[in-house]
């Protein structure tokens, strides 16, 4: 025990992985190597596709987003995603008033939204509620009960450019409307 070899020092232990040189001397697949917590491959949110809730998770309060979220569990209180989708999935039921730049529902909501941008109910969905959006789309197979108020989204006109007044000898050779031929000839 005191006294170790140097063959000892070079043998691996049995709870230690094994080192990316001695994978690349003994040739073992990297596939059955135990993946530690600084290899694995966690990508930070924010880079990939859409937040989610999964079907076993159940919340009761504010959802507040700044990135597309997908519901496909229990959510009863309010959800604000501004500037975002949410989609309610397959599995979920929403009992909450949303507000979403997009909404897609594929399961069941059952409150008031109002959304920037469009309302999507696929065919097996189920929404009751009041609903203001510039956009709906209701599949054939939908569920929905409750008022549609359709908004337009006002975009502010430009005010005019003012015409820049021609002279009556400009430089470009052109002549005014307002001219008479005749004066202009001597």
């Amino acid at each position: 025990m005191w006294n170790r070899r140097k063959e000892d020092e070079n043998l691996p232990r049995p709870d230690a992985a094994p080192s990316s040189s001695q994978i690349a001397k003994e040739g073992i697949p990297m596939s059955t190597m135990p993946t530690r917590a600084n290899e694995s491959n966690f990508e930070p949110r924010g880079t990939g596709g859409p937040a989610i809730l999964g079907k076993s998770v159940v919340v009761k309060g504010q959802i507040f987003g700044r990135e597309d979220l997908t519901i496909d569990g229990e959510v009863e209180g309010t959800v604000e995603m501004q500037e975002h989708r949410l989609t309610v999935g397959p599995n979920g039921k929403v009992q909450a008033s949303v507000k979403a730049r997009e909404l897609v529902v594929v399961g069941s909501l059952h409150g008031n939204v109002e959304t920037r941008d469009k309302i999507v109910i696929r065919k097996d969905a189920r929404l009751v509620g009041d609903i203001k959006t510039a956009r709906i789309e209701i599949e054939d197979g939908a569920y929905f009960k409750g008022n549609i108020d359709i908004v337009r989204n006002e975009v502010k006109a430009a005010p005019p450019k003012p015409q820049p007044v021609a002279s009556a000898a400009s430089a470009s050779g052109s002549v005014p409307a307002s001219t008479n031929m005749g004066e202009l000839k001597r």
